[in-house]
C-alpha cells in the first residue's frame, strides 16, 4: 500500500479488477503525457506519472480508479517525496471528507 498525500494506492490482482473496468477506455494524458491521478485545484500540483501503463477513470468521484502499469513507474508530485511502483494493477482511493450532509473528495 502507498500513500502520497491524499492519493491512496493499493496493489490488486488482474483478477480482482472487474472487467468492465479493464474494457473502458484510458483516461487522456495531459498536455505532458503524463497520467494525472489528481491535479490541485489550488496550487496546480499534480500526483501524476510518466509511465507506460493506462489510468482506468470512474465517473463516480467517490469510486476508486484503476491504474495499470506493465513495466513499473514512479509517481511524482511537487510537495511530495517520489514514489517507485512495481509493475501491476492498483486502486487508486482519493481521500474524503465528510461535510455535514454530503461527502466530498479532498480538493489541494
Amino acid at each position: 500500500m502507498y500513500r502520497q498525500g491524499d492519493i491512496l494506492i493499493m496493489p490488486v490482482s488482474e483478477e480482482a479488477v472487474p472487467q468492465p473496468v479493464r474494457d473502458q477506455r484510458p483516461a487522456p494524458r495531459d498536455g505532458r503525457g503524463r497520467m494525472v491521478l489528481a491535479l490541485g485545484e489550488a496550487t496546480g500540483h499534480a500526483h501524476a506519472l510518466s509511465a507506460p501503463g493506462s489510468l482506468l477513470r470512474s465517473s463516480d468521484p467517490l469510486a476508486p480508479d484503476h491504474l495499470h502499469l506493465p513495466s513499473g513507474g514512479r509517481l511524482v508530485h511537487e510537495e511530495h517525496a517520489a514514489i517507485t511502483l512495481p509493475r501491476g494493477w492498483y486502486r487508486v482511493i482519493r481521500q474524503r471528507e465528510y461535510v455535514p450532509g454530503t461527502v466530498r473528495v479532498v480538493a489541494d
